[in-house]
């Protein structure tokens, strides 16, 4: 089953384990949170991971936003 989160980010049940992944990718988009926490300038970032831009880390951020405020449960991951 393939959840569309947003633009960028969706989750996939046969895609890591249905961890919410950046769409193409295998890149979870947890560890870019972990990175962004840790301070990790987001050059580096796009040096591990090529494939993203600032609008993956934007929609990451977006995600976080949304689902500490429980916007993803009610509209079924659907926005």
């Amino acid at each position: 089953m393939r959840l569309e989160i947003n633009k960028y980010i969706v989750a996939d049940s046969e895609i890591c384990h249905g961890k919410p992944t950046f769409k193409g990718t295998r890149v979870m988009v947890w560890q870019i949170l972990e990175m962004l926490k840790g301070d990790i300038p987001h050059e580096e970032i796009f040096e591990a991971f090529p494939s993203l831009t600032k609008e993956h880390i934007k929609a990451a951020l977006q995600y976080a936003a949304d689902v500490t405020r429980g916007k993803l449960e009610r509209e079924k991951f659907i926005y």
